[in-house]
């Protein structure tokens, strides 16, 4: 019967430390935790506009007004 193998530290491949689980060290678990930061992770989406964004495109640019404002 063969035993099951030894998750590693998705980081660096190294053995993990329960203290860092899924981590091997500190150092690994922030290194991570900066990929998060920059974006590293995103998962990539097509963005809609927001609904203050809708029909701006259309509007003249301030200071284009009738009204002399």
């Amino acid at each position: 019967m063969s035993e099951k193998p030894t998750p590693k530290c998705p980081s660096c491949g190294a053995e993990r430390v329960k203290k860092y689980r899924p981590f091997c060290s500190k150092r690994c678990a922030d290194m991570d935790l900066g990929r998060w930061f920059i974006g590293a992770y995103a998962v990539p989406s097509e963005e809609l506009p927001d609904e203050f964004d809708i029909g701006m495109d259309d509007a003249p640019p301030p200071g284009d007004s009738d009204d002399g404002y």
